[in-house]
This record gives C-alpha cells, structure tokens and sequence, in this order.
C-alpha cells in the first residue's frame, strides 16, 4: 500500500512528539571536531575520533547554576541560564576536541614540557575566541543589519526613520537572511560538513535513547537527522521573536541626540535586549515542547528546514562516537540498565 506525502508527513511529527515524552530525561548535545558533546542534567560527556581510530574522552559530573541557586528556575531567567550554560559547555568541549585535532598534528614534535605550555596557551586561545566570536556576532547580526536598515530607507528617502515601525521590520528581514546565507556558506567547507555529519550523528543517537531502544548503530541509523529540540529551532524562536520585539517596543521610545548617537543607543539597547529575549524564547520551546497541536508544528518547523542545512547522513563511525557520548553521560546519571542493554 502506497503512503501518501500528507500520512508520511503525519508519522514523521508522530515519532518527533512520541519520542519527547518516552526518556526518563532530557539530554542534548553538540557537534564538535571530530566528535560529540553529550550533556544530560548531572553529566557532560565528549568523545572524539583520534588520528589513529581510537577515541578519546572526556566525562564529568556537572551541576546546572540553576541547581545551586533556585531562583534561576524561574520562568524567563531560566532560559538566559540555559544559553549561558550551552555557550560555556560548547566552548569547553570545542576546547578538548581541537586540544586533540593538535595533538594528532603534533605527536611527533610535542614533549612533556612543551605540552603543558601549549595547554595554557590554548586556555587562552580558547576565552579570546569565546569574546571574538560574541563580538563577530553582535556586529554582523545586530549592528550591520541596523546599519543597512537605514541605508535601505535613506534611499527611499526617509529620513529621521531608525525608531519607525518599518526600519525594524526591514533590520529583522535583513538579519534572517545574513543568518541563513551565514549557515548555508559555513556549510560549503569541508571541515564544516564533517561536524554537520556529527551533528547528524548526535540527532539520530538521542532519538534512539528517547525511542527506548538499544544504542547500537543498526537502531540509530534508522532514525531522522532533524530532531524537534535542537539548539537551531531554539536560535529561529529566538531571531523571530527578536524581530517581533524589536519592531513594536523601540518605535515607542524617543532616544536623544544626534542620528549617531541616537543610532548607537538603540544598538546597545538591542544587544541588552538580547539576554530577555532568549528567556521568552526559551518559554517558548518549553510550553510548546509539551503540546501536540499545529502551533507546535509550525514553531519548530523552521527550525526543522535549518536542521536541512546544519545536518548531513553521517557515517556508522560517526554514528559510533555519539552513541560513546551519550553512554558516558548516561552512566554518569546512573542510568545503567539503558547502556548495559546496549
């Protein structure tokens, strides 16, 4: 019997929402150099393909700062927790992946003593990329699409217009597509393609321990790339409710001085917002996250189509390596019997 597009489509959100609801906790992950950063709510787990074959790993417990300090729990300031956290965790595990990109590179050449200076000098490396990259983004997603928002309607011959309705729409339309032409690009790169097909690997690994079945690579491979809870759909919520905020609440408000510096002030007060904006987004995930109905559907849709570009098959190694991560983390949380039966 031949299934038609509209019942595939159906069963495809089918497994997405029954699989939500089937682990006994929540645990995501991350793509990074070669390898996979699993994160449960006690554990954090990397593990990473060496030159040789082997792999190497880092697991340790972890403790969320909204388990020390109860009233980041609360609803808006836990998701400004929960992407602090992802910034730092993804950062350390990048960290130990290049850490072990260079010791490849460098097995032959490297001695005890040189080790531990390269050690601290990637520390170092490490914090100035954090600060660079946070930078990069401010300037590209936040600063340039202001920028060309009043080049835009300068042209058409408004001026005066940087706290009108239309120059934050035009400013979010603009935003959008430097993100989306962004990932596409990054994409193209080799090096690139390989942790999108880590990434992939992560998506199927997680569907298979949300499915309650074995971790194995025959039970992952059988499962979509494109998973409901990815950090991609929480980064699309964040960007459209930003260009929603950002286009009703700032026209109502009068910043002094000249264009310059009134052109400088809505800046900084679009980056303050940012940390606001990624409580409610984060609400957002979370209150739809628990119901089956067509909003949910249409919010972690663009989210899914970004998955299309962010994800590729991956191979049974990769796949391998994830299923590595996620075991680590899980025995760390005491879950035995989900890897022993793998």
């Amino acid at each position: 019997m031949k299934i038609s597009p509209k019942a595939r489509q159906k069963n495809k959100y089918k497994i997405f929402f029954s699989t939500l609801l089937a682990a006994p906790i929540n645990v995501g992950g991350q793509a990074v150099i070669e390898g996979v950063m699993m994160r449960s709510p006690k554990a954090m787990a990397v593990v990473v393909r060496k030159a040789d074959g082997s792999l190497a790993v880092k697991e340790e417990p972890w403790r969320s700062l909204s388990e020390r300090f109860s009233i980041l729990k609360l609803p808006f300031l836990r998701g400004i927790v929960v992407l602090f956290e992802a910034l730092i965790n993804g950062f350390q595990a990048l960290h130990y992946s290049a850490t072990q990109a260079m010791e490849d590179v460098d097995a032959s050449e490297n001695n005890d003593a040189s080790t531990e200076s390269d050690a601290t000098l990637s520390n170092w490396a490490i914090t100035g990329t954090l600060a660079l990259s946070l930078l990069l983004g401010c300037g590209l997603f936040i600063v340039l699409p202001h920028l060309l928002s009043g080049l835009i309607l300068k042209i058409m011959g408004q001026e005066n217009s940087v706290e009108t309705f239309a120059f934050h729409a035009i400013d979010g339309t603009i935003k959008m597509v430097l993100f989306l032409t962004y990932v596409w690009a990054i994409g193209k790169m080799k090096d690139i393609k390989r942790v999108f097909q880590y990434h992939g690997a992560e998506h199927k690994s997680i569907y298979t321990y949300e499915a309650n079945k074995e971790l194995t690579v025959e039970n992952a491979k059988r499962y979509s790339t494109l998973h409901p809870r990815c950090g991609t759909a929480f980064i699309m919520v964040v960007l459209m409710v930003s260009i929603g905020i950002f286009a009703a609440l700032l026209p109502l408000f009068t910043f002094p001085g000249s264009m310059p510096i009134k052109t400088l002030l809505i800046i900084l007060t679009k980056i303050a917002l940012m940390l606001p904006i990624a409580g409610i987004g984060y609400e957002i995930i979370k209150f739809s996250s628990n119901k089956k109905t067509s909003f949910m559907k249409w919010l972690i849709f663009p989210g899914l189509l970004m998955q299309k570009i962010t994800t590729r098959d991956p191979s049974d190694d990769q796949i391998e390596v994830a299923l590595e991560a996620l075991k680590r983390a899980l025995a760390i949380e005491g879950l035995n019997k989900q890897v022993e039966k793998s």
